[in-house]
């Protein structure tokens, strides 16, 4: 076994930043303000909280009306659904969900469990071709006066594929009387491009800490325009009424911090990146049976999505473990499932090579001699699980 680590898995949470660290340290012990209250240390917590939110409205770019401060993306993106749903349901008799079938399990179940608590409430799946890209028929199809909101991730955590983020914005707004509501689940596009001009015409934008280099219990949900929602969690009316419960400070400058190193060397790191996941994969489909996903399509630098006809991915990872590499066989929320990834089944894969699929991602401490060690290791653990030389 290495004793070294070799971190392929930033889509799944990338290294704690040093800059987040500094940032949350004056936060995280002694005298913390309640930044509801009227004394000097609420009053400095509120400030601190009010210049990250403002950190985070640059890091969106674009027209931003509302940062609320969440505990995580997952909880972000069940704020932007079930407090929508909430509300339209005072209104209309019915309420649709319309989802990608690509989508981040922090959505897909989301609109799973209102559908199956509410009888007005039903999800409405959307096609996508086999690059896995939602189309704009099957979008124009569930779209209907029943419409609540439609939520599209901006890119597919898994494979790293761009949605058509402008027309779901232009068919949701034109085909929905009254206007539709749009959503999307930006989290894993987060750290490798410009939020601004992908979702300037998407309503809500979802995010977290920890995709950057900040704390794992920070997230937001960020509002382009004023947006009708119905707080999911009652309490004291914290985060301008959408939220209820009192913000973590240390959480919300964590996230800010992330933001702004992000932000500072993303053209850099973008670059090189993009030059090691064009090395890896050139490499490794020289590897008989693997095939990159989606490999013709619009994707961001920073992920790899193999399949490998003939290997169980789960033994692969065990193999790439033992070398000290570390990757995802999918979903980070869903590693270690025996079932096969509901995003490869959606794009037309079969079970078998479904199964087989492996995730690389790269970030800002990848190196040069990262990826050409992942190649050599990827090929022989490849051959060995065949019983080829």
């Amino acid at each position: 076994m290495s004793d070294t680590t070799y971190y392929f898995d930033y889509a799944a949470s990338a290294p704690r930043r040093d800059e987040v660290a500094e940032a949350m340290a004056p936060w995280m012990h002694g005298v913390v303000g309640n930044p509801s209250g009227m004394h000097r240390e609420a009053r400095r917590a509120r400030e601190a909280i009010e210049e990250a939110r403002d950190a985070i409205a640059e890091f969106v770019g674009g027209n931003v009306h509302d940062v609320i401060f969440t505990g995580g993306g997952t909880e972000s993106c069940y704020l932007a659904i079930a407090g929508r749903i909430h509300a339209h349901r005072r209104e209309h008799p019915l309420s649709d969900i319309v989802i990608s079938s690509v989508e981040h399990s922090a959505v897909r179940k989301t609109a799973e469990l209102l559908a199956a608590t509410y009888d007005d409430v039903r999800v409405r799946l959307l096609d996508v071709d086999c690059d896995g890209v939602v189309t704009s028929e099957s979008l124009w199809e569930n779209l209907t006066s029943r419409t609540a909101l439609v939520s599209v991730m901006t890119i597919q955590n898994e494979t790293g594929v761009f949605q058509p983020l402008p027309v779901v914005a232009t068919l949701t707004a034109g085909a929905v009387p009254n206007g539709g509501v749009s959503h999307t689940d930006a989290i894993a596009a987060a750290s490798h491009m410009y939020l601004g001009p992908a979702t300037e015409a998407i309503d809500m934008v979802s995010i977290a800490a920890h995709k950057l280099g900040g704390p794992v219990n920070s997230g937001a949900l960020i509002l382009r325009r004023d947006i009708e929602l119905i707080m999911p969690n009652q309490g004291g009316g914290q985060e301008r009424g959408h939220r209820g419960g009192t913000v973590d400070v240390a959480a919300a400058v964590g996230l800010a911090a992330a933001c702004r190193a992000t932000a500072a060397e993303r053209a850099d790191v973008m670059e090189r990146i993009e030059g090691f996941r064009l090395r890896f994969e050139n490499a490794v489909s020289y590897i008989a049976g693997v095939d990159v996903t989606a490999r013709g399509e619009s994707r961001i630098a920073g992920v790899s999505h193999l399949t490998i006809e003939g290997v169980n991915n789960e033994e692969l990872i065990f193999l790439l473990d033992e070398a000290g590499i570390c990757v995802s066989g999918g979903s980070s929320c869903a590693s270690g499932a025996l079932e096969p990834s509901p995003v490869l089944l959606a794009m037309g894969y079969p079970p078998e090579l479904a199964r087989s699929a492996v995730r690389f991602s790269y970030g800002h401490l990848t190196t040069a001699e990262e990826i050409d060690y992942a190649i050599g290791v990827l090929a022989d653990a490849v051959y060995r699980l065949r019983g080829e030389k």
